[in-house]
């Protein structure tokens, strides 16, 4: 029984969808509380709604146009298959971000718990896309890249390249803003950290 559970499986194209259609669905509804109350976050969603705060344009734009130069990396390091996989999910966060709003109604709802619940959705749902071999593209298929290659955990990469983007913060958001910004962002990023290394999890796409 336990050398069967330590055996690696592939992946099926069903379990991959799911996971796909699940996993951007996370993201996509803590960026939805994120952007309720002006919080930014890492990455290139973390660039998306800075933008969206500074400029007004909605965020699914942003996101959708800020990944295309990534995907370059994406079919040279990682892969066609990977490739794809992230631009249909970037593409999936970019229309369940926009369309969230109408689907439910957020009136009301603390900083502090946007930030803390946000980032936790935010980073079980990256979570479930790595798992797959997928990403929301951006800094995320870098992450993967240099984990796979040299070792380096995703999860403390992004958060090195998320203090940066939060940095940026300090002269859009109020500073209270920019502090539940960064409780998420630690969240987010110890979620990642945490659970996807080697040896965690044996399946794989």
């Amino acid at each position: 029984m336990t050398s069967d559970l330590a055996t690696p499986s592939r992946h099926t194209l069903p379990e991959d969808l799911f996971a796909m259609l699940i996993g951007t669905m996370l993201v996509s509804l803590g960026i939805a509380f994120y952007s309720e109350v002006q919080l930014a976050t890492g990455s290139t969603a973390g660039l998306a709604l800075l933008l969206q705060y500074a400029t007004g344009i909605p965020f699914g734009w942003l996101f959708f146009s800020i990944n295309l130069p990534f995907y370059a990396l994406a079919f040279l390091r990682m892969g066609w298959h990977f490739a794809v996989k992230t631009m249909i999910c970037v593409g999936l966060v970019s229309y369940f971000s926009s369309q969230i709003p109408t689907w439910l109604g957020i009136s009301d709802i603390h900083p502090l718990f946007a930030s803390l619940v946000g980032g936790g959705l935010i980073g079980l749902g990256i979570l479930s896309l790595f798992r797959h071999k997928a990403s929301v593209g951006g800094i995320n298929i870098l992450a993967l890249y240099l984990q796979e290659n040299f070792g380096l955990r995703a999860g403390y990469f992004q958060l090195a390249v998320d203090a940066a983007i939060l940095f940026a913060a300090f002269f859009i958001l109020p500073l209270d803003r920019v502090f539940y910004s960064i409780l998420g962002a630690l969240v987010l990023n110890f979620i990642v950290a945490l659970n996807h290394k080697p040896g965690r999890y044996v399946g794989f796409s």
